[in-house]
């Protein structure tokens, strides 16, 4: 045989050898899975499609609506980013490789894609325990949130939960490989023990418990204050009447009482902190109490020009004194006028802005819950079959579960916060806008020919 011709046959015989060591290594394939694989491959595109879309329009609403850009928010978006890196880049690999049933990247490939899968989790994690810790401190240590989440002390934390992500599962490179039980590039079950063991308890059970615990002592904290308010209200409501606001009008939350759609106008969000004052601005906070809106300020200057006698209700006013003589006529023997305030009161509008801070830490705990039902079911499976005799279809099943913790977050802000939702309403009438003006335009087309 010629030399050349043998280096041709050695060729295609490595290449063959290859060919079959990915099928043998890189293959998942099993007949009780095939029929199942159709139902993996929609579910995985609608999570690609709806997680790339919400996370996208969560990083787009923080960065051009001012409304939102608060310092609580900048959290939010640290969790979209970590939720989009799965959505747009990894998602659509793990479809395909469903789709296929064999992973068509390379060792070096599924290396890379072990390493963000664990990363994004990570930094998930992370950015839940950091919430969780900011909202406590909210209700229960105001001036420790003040100084840990302040401006530089985000700018110190956003980026520390990615280099620790990196940092944690940087090391587990070499033992990265494709695991056929789940159909996905993961970290060797046994060769990476025990470090793999430890960061598991650390990231999982540790920060589960961890944001476990904080909003158990939020909902303690939140439910002693409420029953301090209902020990106090009967004691009040005899001689205090609410007054319902007049039709039209703002509260201090930002929300007309003439069931408009929530508008950005209060010095006080829904967060517990005022949004930025300009366009330009990241976030924005002042210390102290929060100040009192224009409505309420220009109602305030109302009672008092309506009233001038009351000293203890008056503002001072900035205007050089009148020179008019004192009126000599009689005082009236009229009753005094009842007529309501055209605002709600100041305990009204304590009571909005609680109900707005409980509204927030439900939305937050719903974001942890639905974290944790997510993830439970595969890790209850790992931690129960330590001999792997379940099918490979309920490991299969677990693992495509989790996939919905990273496109279920922008459904939750879009339900549970109304500034999202006008945002997210805003940003899809301006992409949608486009087209509506071609369908004008085509049907006036249309019905001119």
């Amino acid at each position: 045989m010629e030399p050349s011709a043998w280096r041709d046959a050695s060729t295609r015989n490595l290449t063959h050898d290859w060919d079959s060591v990915n099928q043998t290594y890189f293959s998942c394939y099993n007949p009780l899975v095939v029929e199942y694989r159709y139902f993996v491959v929609l579910w995985g595109c609608l999570v690609t499609i709806t997680g790339t879309v919400g996370n996208l329009m969560t990083v787009l609403a923080f960065a051009t609506d001012p409304c939102i850009r608060t310092r609580f928010n900048v959290l939010i978006v640290n969790l979209a980013l970590a939720d989009l890196l799965y959505c747009a880049l990894l998602q659509p690999v793990t479809t395909d490789l469903y789709l296929h049933l064999r992973w068509r990247g390379g060792a070096l490939g599924c290396r890379a894609f072990g390493l963000l899968q664990f990363v994004s989790n990570a930094v998930s994690i992370l950015t839940l325990c950091l919430i969780a810790v900011s909202r406590y401190l909210l209700v229960q240590r105001r001036s420790t949130f003040e100084r840990l989440f302040s401006a530089r002390g985000l700018l110190l934390l956003l980026p520390s939960t990615w280099a620790l992500g990196l940092a944690s599962f940087g090391p587990l490179w070499p033992v990265y490989v494709f695991v056929p039980l789940v159909c996905t590039c993961s970290f060797h079950r046994t060769r990476g023990r025990p470090y793999t063991t430890v960061l598991f308890v650390l990231y999982f059970f540790a920060g589960l418990f961890c944001m476990g615990v904080f909003y158990l002592l939020i909902y303690r904290r939140v439910r002693l204050a409420a029953r301090a308010v209902l020990r106090h209200r009967p004691s009040r409501r005899s001689t205090r009447k609410r007054v319902a606001p007049a039709a039209g009008t703002e509260n201090d939350s930002g929300v007309s009482s003439g069931g408009g759609a929530p508008t950005c106008t209060s010095e006080v969000d829904s967060q517990g902190e005022p949004p930025a004052r300009r366009a330009g601005a990241t976030w924005y906070k002042e210390p102290g109490e929060p100040q009192p809106t224009r409505s309420a300020l220009d109602s305030h200057a109302a009672r008092a020009r309506a009233s001038p006698e009351e000293p203890a209700t008056t503002l001072p006013s900035t205007s050089p004194p009148s020179k008019t003589p004192p009126s000599t006529s009689p005082p009236s023997t009229s009753p005094p006028s009842t007529t309501p305030p055209s605002s709600t009161p100041p305990r009204a509008t304590q009571s909005s802005g609680g109900d707005e801070l409980k509204r927030l830490n439900r939305m937050c705990f719903a974001v942890f819950l639905c974290f944790l039902l997510c993830f439970f079911p595969f890790l209850l499976l790992n931690l129960a079959d330590q001999r792997v005799r379940a099918p490979q279809i309920l490991y299969m099943f677990c693992a495509n579960v989790t996939w919905l913790n990273s496109c279920v977050n922008p459904l939750l802000y879009a339900v549970m916060n109304p500034q999202f939702r006008q945002s997210y309403h805003l940003l899809l009438t301006r992409a949608f806008s486009p087209l509506g003006r071609l369908w004008r335009a085509l049907r006036n087309r249309s019905a001119s020919c």
